[in-house]
């Protein structure tokens, strides 16, 4: 039942086989290796936890990217044998294709009859109804390491549930594709908090779902503890590069978007287009009001399960292509990109419309994406990019120490 993902540990063989699986792999690692690794997912893993479940009423929170060999993860199970009684959908749904933001309904799964519950809209928690009939929880979706990725939200909430009506959750843990930067300004006023960010973190955290779940009852972010048990993903560490096998959501649709997310989804709440409304989401960034200044254009539109509604919709974009940015600057760095969005607000023309507006809290989108109004602030007054990052201090060197008490794999 494994799913087999050859990834290289680059050292001698950098020379010789750097694009094995996707075009710009990780060259972080520099302990000379002359053999392959073969990441081995929790899910992939069924001899570690098929007994543990069977004969269990099973309550499973999955999307697309749930997948056991090359079938989900619901199908799986109940072809081995595991009774599941209810399925648990995020954001963008189970199938994985509602838009963001999009409020997703309750159904019943077609092919199963499986009922499906949804945890983004009305209903962000499992209610003690729901849970009534589950003996064990299971926990399998892709994430992709960021503050602003909603799953670990959804992570948060299932545990708040399970731990308050005494269910285990049991996480089959996934590879976290950015999981070699930990960078960003850490949240730590709870103005900044939103639907887009409820934790302490830096705008990546560097850490896989399992260890994230670790970090939640041991930061105390519950009541209560949250009894977990976690399959750990085999023969992986944080600097291994990881080419995810399915999306994880609409927007994130290629390799180089998944790792040019965290630099690139701080444009929203700017008037920036990321790349909705294109087929081409988190590889290049345009407006209008750009025109003359950059060669290169595109036009964003509305497309039906990815973006409806995308910022300058119908309207010719100019700006930066990187869709072949070569993504091993950011793995040498270990840093989430500032120079792009400090390089579009010098080139735009109307600098006091290009962040949102701020609201009558004082907040706006653009702060709530990063989790602080101090960015928004220095880039206005031109503060220089090594100085933002100093800003950053204490608070990023602090967060480094905590997260470290809760990691499963070498860092």
């Amino acid at each position: 039942m494994k799913t087999k993902v050859l990834i290289w540990s680059f050292g001698l063989l950098s020379t010789c086989l750097p694009t094995l699986f996707f075009k710009n792999a990780n060259p972080i690692a520099e302990k000379p290796t002359a053999y392959a690794k073969v990441i081995t997912t929790g899910a992939d893993q069924t001899k570690k936890y098929l007994p543990y479940l069977k004969g269990k009423r099973i309550g499973l929170v999955a999307n697309q990217s749930s997948m056991i060999g090359k079938k989900s993860s619901v199908d799986s199970l109940i072809s081995l044998g595991i009774k599941i009684v209810k399925v648990f959908g995020p954001e963008h749904g189970f199938r994985g294709n509602a838009s963001n933001g999009a409020p997703v309904s309750n159904e019943i799964d077609a092919k199963t009859g499986i009922p499906i519950v949804s945890l983004y809209g009305k209903n962000e928690k499992p209610s003690k109804e729901q849970l009534a009939d589950i003996d064990l929880m299971v926990f399998d979706i892709q994430d992709v390491g960021c503050r602003y990725y909603t799953n670990i939200n959804t992570l948060q909430y299932v545990m708040e549930a399970c731990a308050e009506n005494n269910k285990e959750l049991l996480i089959l843990d996934r590879p976290n594709p950015n999981a070699y930067v930990v960078d960003g300004p850490v949240l730590t006023d709870d103005k900044f908090k939103s639907g887009i960010g409820i934790h302490y973190t830096p705008m990546t955290h560097g850490m896989t779902i399992g260890e994230f779940a670790q970090y939640l009852n041991g930061e105390g972010y519950l009541k209560q503890p949250c009894k977990l048990k976690i399959i750990k993903v085999a023969n992986y560490d944080h600097n291994m590069s990881y080419e995810l096998p399915i999306h994880p959501s609409p927007n994130l649709n290629t390799q180089q978007a998944v790792m040019l997310f965290p630099s690139l989804c701080m444009f929203e709440g700017t008037t920036i287009n990321e790349g909705r409304g294109t087929y081409m989401p988190f590889t290049i960034l345009g407006s209008p009001a750009l025109k003359g200044k950059y060669a290169f254009s595109y036009k964003p539109v509305s497309i039906p399960g990815m973006s409806e509604r995308p910022i300058n919709k119908d309207s010719v974009c100019y700006g930066l292509d990187l869709r072949q940015y070569d993504i091993k600057e950011l793995m040498q760095k270990r840093q989430i990109n500032l120079s792009w969005v400090i390089e579009l607000y010098k080139a735009s023309p109307d600098k006091d419309k290009f962040f949102s507006p701020v609201r009558a809290n004082g907040v706006s989108a653009f702060d709530l994406r990063i989790g602080t109004d101090q960015l928004r602030k220095q880039i206005i007054a031109g503060v220089s990019e090594a100085d933002i990052r100093k800003s950053w201090e204490p608070g990023l060197s602090k967060f480094k120490a905590i997260r470290a008490k809760y990691l499963l794999y070498p860092d």
